[in-house]
Formats: C-alpha cells, sequence, structure tokens
C-alpha cells in the first residue's frame, strides 16, 4: 500500500452542491486538505434550473449553470479537488477519522460535510423531466415570480402543496390544484386555502391524476388529466409539483447517523450530527430553509466548525 493509498485527508464532502462549494471556499482558504465528491451534477439541483431569480447579488437572476459554475471555480481556485464518484458508505473508525467507500474504494478523512441535498418526488409522467425549469417547476419561493398574471396548475394534497398554491395566488391569475385522492393538509391550511378558493383564485380537483404535461415550441399548454376514468386538460402556462422530497441519505442508514420523521438528518448548532466530526448542511440537514442562499450559508458555518473540530483534534488524541 502506497503513501498515497494510506493518507488522511482533512475533510472530505459529500455532494458538490452550492453548500459543499461554499463551505469548500472557507476551508481551502485556509489551508484544509479539502475533496469533494459528487455523484451526478457539480452544481446539484440549482445547476439544473433554468433561471434563479432570488439568490443576493444578482439583479437580473442568473441561470443555475452559471451559478454553479462560478461556485466550482471559486472553489477550485483556493485549492478545492472535485471527483466524481458515488459514496456508498460512512463509518467512523476507532481513531475517530472516518473511512468513506467511494465507488466501493475507502477514503479516509478527519472530518466529512455531508451536502447531498435532497430530490424532489416526481410524478414519472411525460413531459415532466423534459420541461424541468423550463415550466415545470418544484419551488415556489424560487420561481413563482416568473408567472405573474399567468395560469398555473399545482399538484399535490399535503400541507407542502397547500401552503406554495396559497403562495402563488399572489403572482398567478389563476391556480388549479390536482390532489389524487383527497387534500392531507392541516385544517388550518385547508381553511386558508378556502378564501382563495371562495374568490375564484384556486380550482381544486380532487381524485384527479396528472398523466402528462404537454408543450408547444418550448412553452406549457396544458396538462392532461384522468378523473373517474376520463381524461380531460387543464390550460396552463406552468407546473408545480408539491408531492414531497426525497433525502440523499440512503448510503448513510448504517452509519450511526441520526435522521428526522422525514428522512432528514439532525445536526446541533455547529451543524455537526450525532458522529463527532461529521457534518451536514444545505437541503440534506433536518430543518433546513430549502433555499440556494441558506445553503450557501450552512456551507459557511459547517466550514468554521470544521475547522474548530480540526484545531480541537490537534491538541486532543482522536479516539480518545
Amino acid at each position: 500500500m502506497t503513501e498515497e493509498d494510506t493518507k488522511i485527508i482533512d475533510t472530505v464532502m459529500i455532494g458538490a452542491g452550492p453548500s459543499a462549494l461554499a463551505a469548500a471556499v472557507y476551508t481551502t482558504r485556509e489551508d484544509i486538505q479539502t475533496v469533494v465528491y459528487e455523484k451526478g451534477v457539480i452544481g446539484g439541483l440549482a445547476a439544473i434550473t433554468d433561471m434563479i431569480d432570488n439568490y443576493p447579488g444578482f439583479p437580473d437572476g442568473i441561470e443555475g449553470m452559471k451559478l454553479a459554475d462560478s461556485l466550482q471555480k471559486q472553489a477550485e481556485r483556493f485549492g478545492t479537488k472535485i471527483e466524481f464518484g458515488q459514496a456508498d458508505s460512512l463509518s467512523v473508525n476507532d481513531d475517530g477519522t472516518k473511512t468513506i467507500m467511494v465507488d466501493g474504494q475507502p477514503v479516509k478523512a478527519k472530518t466529512v460535510l455531508i451536502a447531498t441535498g435532497s430530490d424532489y418526488n416526481k410524478l414519472g409522467i411525460p413531459g415532466e423531466q423534459e420541461l424541468y425549469g423550463r415550466g415545470v417547476h418544484y419551488c415556489a419561493t424560487c420561481d413563482g415570480a416568473f408567472y405573474r398574471d399567468k395560469r398555473l396548475v399545482v399538484v399535490g394534497g399535503g400541507n407542502s402543496a397547500v401552503q406554495e398554491a396559497i403562495f402563488l395566488t399572489r403572482f398567478a391569475t389563476h391556480i388549479d390544484l390536482l390532489v389524487r385522492s383527497t387534500i392531507k393538509a392541516s385544517d388550518v391550511l385547508q381553511h386558508d386555502l378556502q378564501k382563495f378558493i371562495d374568490e375564484g383564485k384556486v380550482t381544486v380537483h380532487l381524485g384527479t391524476t396528472p398523466e402528462e404535461i404537454v408543450a408547444t415550441d418550448g412553452k406549457v399548454t396544458h396538462v392532461t388529466v384522468k378523473k373517474d376514468g376520463e381524461k380531460s386538460k387543464i390550460d396552463t402556462d406552468g407546473v408545480f409539483v408539491f408531492v414531497g422530497l426525497k433525502p440523499n441519505t440512503q448510503f448513510l442508514q448504517d452509519s450511526g447517523i441520526e435522521f428526522d420523521e422525514r428522512g432528514l438528518i439532525k445536526t446541533n448548532d455547529r451543524l455537526e450530527t450525532k458522529l463527532p466530526g461529521v457534518f451536514a448542511s444545505g437541503d440534506v440537514r433536518s430543518c433546513a430553509t430549502m433555499q440556494i442562499a441558506s445553503a450557501v450559508g450552512e456551507g459557511a458555518t459547517a466550514a468554521l466548525s470544521i475547522r474548530e473540530y480540526l484545531e480541537d483534534i490537534k491538541h486532543t488524541p482522536q479516539g480518545k
């Protein structure tokens, strides 16, 4: 085994979204050796978002790919090493170091930042993937303002769907809320929704399943739906899907990390998990706000906590 094989990295970051890239800027600027592993697209969900309009510092908005590219270049300028690879597991060794299996190969680190984010649950219907970011969205706060004076379809019947539908009424002229069975949102949210139903701004379609999102010349025009076995179409300028989030934490199930009821990682105020020296930030973390700006802020906080942890273990033997 070569010296390189046995080298212990200062910090390994899993996921190369905005939160990890921001953290890497901080760590590498302070000469903390940092390696980031990404299994898919550098920049995460932000990179495949057509336009980001609410990230501070860009008065005209910025394309998601451009923001991701800028974050990557900034992190790499200070010495961040970004590698493509999928994390399969994480464990803590007797000496306090951590082992991450990446594509079946062990990587040892003093600290780990988990910033793998969450994926939006998808409908899995034709048109959804092809029109993502160009008429199909999963974040009302991020993209609702693009639909001022437009007609929208919102899919879902839980708290998130109803809450986001209410939020979207400040932009859209009308919202069609498609609910597969019945509305399962809290009584308070249903009461708030009723006001907009009475005003004619929201129409609720119970027992209705979307079957296809249709576009003409790249612009969404309508959604094909099925109710009681009958097909029909609902005209719309955009579709917002709120059928839950799936945290990217499958590889951590046997790690000893603690999760909340939604499967998000629990941390303390320093963003440290139950495992000493293992941190989490961004959309994978419990209580995160699921916004790029806050994910970047959490990345900075995690980086400062990592620095503090590394300083501490210089004076305290690991494993003690």
